[in-house]
């Protein structure tokens, strides 16, 4: 089994970047270094402030007892999840930078592919 999971997030919902956190939390919690890196509308998920990422969606996953995004990307940076956001999908997306949230860092296509080199890649 690869020792390292890269997931790339492209689309901007809540349920794709709900789940792209799922799996990065769960392979983080086994023990496996992660990198989750989103770009275009799946930047989004890696704003400072998550509010405006269908709420109704999240307050209805948290009312089931499922952890919602919010809790999903505290225990991910907390099991030390690597969070890139493109720069280039940024810049699509006509996000700025600084409206990401403080754990993440911008970088481009070669730092994600060489961060999960030897690894296992899974696209949302």
């Amino acid at each position: 089994m690869p020792s390292s999971l890269g997931i790339l997030l492209i689309s901007g919902g809540h349920e794709r970047a709900h789940y792209a956190f799922v799996l990065a939390t769960g392979a983080a919690a086994i023990g496996r270094d992660v990198v989750l890196f989103a770009t275009n509308d799946g930047c989004h998920a890696l704003l400072s402030d998550l509010a405006a990422l269908d709420p109704a969606r999240e307050a209805a996953v948290q009312a089931t007892g499922v952890a919602g995004l919010i809790d999903l990307r505290a225990a991910a940076v907390e099991l030390g999840v690597r969070l890139i956001a493109c720069e280039a999908g940024l810049r699509m997306s006509d996000l700025s930078p600084a409206a990401l949230a403080a754990q993440v860092e911008v970088a481009g296509v070669v730092t994600f592919l060489e961060a999960t080199r030897d690894g296992q890649l899974l696209t949302l």
